[in-house]
């Protein structure tokens, strides 16, 4: 699976869109030191949804924080890695 964070492949492969995708990793403690495990989980995660919708590659991969505070949970702060991209599939040469 080819991964991208610019809006295009780096072999300058020609795609088309399937959809935005989106996946997460697992919740920690707001305090909690981030760690690239978590961020490659949750890459790991949305390869898998990738996959799932037929994907050969994904690109405007991103990451973010999301996160549960107060209100929510009965006051424990909790955060998890996002990732986010759009699958694409290669584009059929002519």
């Amino acid at each position: 699976m080819q991964i991208s964070q610019s809006q295009e492949l780096e072999d300058g492969r020609q795609t088309y869109a399937i959809g935005r995708i989106k996946a997460v990793g697992a919740w920690r403690a707001a305090d909690a030191a981030g760690s690239e495990a978590d961020r490659r989980t949750a890459l790991n995660a949305l390869i898998r949804e990738a996959e799932d919708c037929g994907a050969d590659a994904i690109v405007a991969v991103d990451f973010q924080m999301d996160g549960v505070t107060g209100a929510d949970i009965d006051g424990v702060a909790l955060k998890r890695v996002v990732a986010t991209g759009v699958a694409v599939r290669f584009a059929l040469a002519a």
